[in-house]
């Protein structure tokens, strides 16, 4: 319990059965078990970069918890702050299979889940003040009510011990009362960060301005240290309170195999780069090459790459 962490988060954890055969998922007779949830797709990266990592969760007494529970100890992920819910089931989520290169169609069952429960009462102070770093993101936010204060009061006590914090928005409207709701409670956890990590998307939704310099000043007008904004196709534009900012070209694919994740590794090449003093300029590069990684293997995070496979001098 001693050791000190580079990154804690915070968020669900899903199985996944993706389906071996393209088509409809009503017509899938094959699927194969994987794991998912955005959260701890970042720090499975970030984990096999060589960063000490924890995740914190509710996970049900049940097989799917365990599965998680096993993952975090293959993957070397502290599980010091994951709770076994007796009460509450584990969630899980079913996804097709693409060949073309197109979003795959994924169905949640993860309503009243044990991570759904998450609140304030689950915050440890003694284990997250040993992370020199918070990242949060906007799906965890979208649980519940209480999970959204968990991350809140989170954010809070982080910043104030000194720490830094990123935050991705994640958008996921189906999850939220009212887009007018999501845009302000994730424009809450935003404006708390350093850095804040949308997709163009996201950002005109969240902000109401259309171009990436718009949605950076938004942010860093507000106090954030750093917008790194992805563009697609076009790769990702930056922009900081000091005055750098840039647009950094996209790793090509030839074959894009499953398109689920890719902001999750580019998030993990931008918090672990930054977090080891590279500039923002090479932390988005390493975001790019990473999200690049994630999208040419099926399923979420086993295209992130160790540091060896990564291949960075």
């Amino acid at each position: 319990m001693n050791q000190a962490l580079d990154v804690i988060t915070i968020g669900e954890a899903m199985a996944m059965f993706v389906a071996q055969q393209p088509g409809p998922l009503s017509k899938g007779e094959t699927f194969v078990k994987r794991i998912a949830g955005a959260e701890l797709n970042v720090a499975t990266g970030l984990a096999r970069l060589g960063l000490n990592v924890s995740w914190v969760s509710r996970v049900g007494d049940d097989s799917f918890g365990q599965f998680v529970l096993e993952s975090l100890q293959q993957e070397g992920i502290d599980p010091a702050g994951v709770t076994l819910d007796a009460r509450y089931p584990t969630g899980f989520q079913l996804k097709s299979k693409v060949e073309n290169g197109t979003d795959p169609i994924v169905e949640y069952f993860r309503k009243g889940s044990a991570a759904s429960h998450l609140s304030p009462d689950d915050f440890n102070v003694e284990l997250f003040t040993r992370a020199r770093h918070l990242h949060l993101s906007g799906v965890a936010a979208a649980l519940s009510a209480s999970s959204f204060e968990l991350l809140d009061h989170a954010a809070k006590v982080m910043k104030k011990a000194g720490k830094t914090l990123s935050f991705d928005p994640n958008l996921r409207p189906v999850l939220w009362k009212s887009e007018a709701e999501m845009v302000e409670k994730l424009n809450r956890l935003a404006c708390q960060a350093d850095w804040v990590l949308p997709g163009q998307k996201e950002g005109q939704i969240l902000t109401g301005e259309s171009s990436p310099e718009g949605i950076a000043e938004f942010y860093l007008s507000r106090g954030v240290k750093t917008v790194v904004i992805k563009t697609g196709a076009d790769g990702a534009w930056y922009q900081t309170a000091s005055g750098e900012k840039g647009a950094i070209a996209a790793v090509k694919v030839e074959n894009i195999v499953d398109t689920v994740g890719a902001g999750d590794g580019f998030a993990v090449g931008v918090i672990s780069a930054l977090l080891e003093g590279k500039t923002v300029a090479q932390a988005v590069t390493r975001g790019n090459k990473i999200g690049s990684l994630a999208i040419q293997v099926q399923g979420d995070s086993e295209g992130l790459p160790t540091r060896d496979a990564l291949g960075e001098a």
